[in-house]
């Protein structure tokens, strides 16, 4: 831990800040398979899809700047390197042989529901551990992931 004159009790923030470094892994892969969906779409409705898929990427890039800094602001390390990323993500592995429009879809909404479960778990962890502003930080994170993954599903809802 780095010296901080945050108020919050250090034991608490040891416990938060291992919290952040387990959802910028997540949010890390995020970004990863979103890029891995837009690099690699084909279809009917490959450019809808691979700007989606881009805008995907550019909000998990957000996400990660935030749960970085919020981890270093409260003394830690941010462990984002992708090799940390793959260690660490609960997010399930991406099929790197698909190439059609609904079945990145199926892929990318699979991570975008465990990614926005996990942040909700996180908000009540960090409300539990007295941070207000982590559990805030979860719940902006938490609106842009469930509008995201409504945009993703709207692809494969009739």
């Amino acid at each position: 831990m780095h010296k901080t004159k945050n108020d919050l009790p250090q034991e608490n923030r040891e416990k938060i800040i291992e919290l952040l470094n387990a959802r910028l892994a997540d949010a890390t892969d995020l970004k990863s398979q979103a890029k891995q969906a837009h690099w690699n779409v084909k279809g009917i409705h490959f450019f809808q899809l691979h700007e989606l898929f881009d805008q995907v990427s550019t909000a998990a890039e957000a996400h990660i700047d935030l749960i970085a800094e919020r981890a270093t602001a409260l003394g830690g390390t941010a462990l984002g390197t992708i090799r940390v990323a793959s260690q660490n993500s609960s997010l399930p592995e991406y099929p790197l042989e698909i190439v059609e429009g609904r079945d990145h879809v199926d892929a990318l909404s699979n991570a975008l529901a465990g990614f926005g479960k996990n942040v909700r778990e996180g908000i009540d962890e960090a409300d539990n551990l007295q941070d207000k502003d982590t559990a805030d930080l979860f719940t902006e994170i938490s609106r842009e992931i469930d509008k995201l993954l409504w945009f993703v599903e709207a692809h494969n809802q009739t």
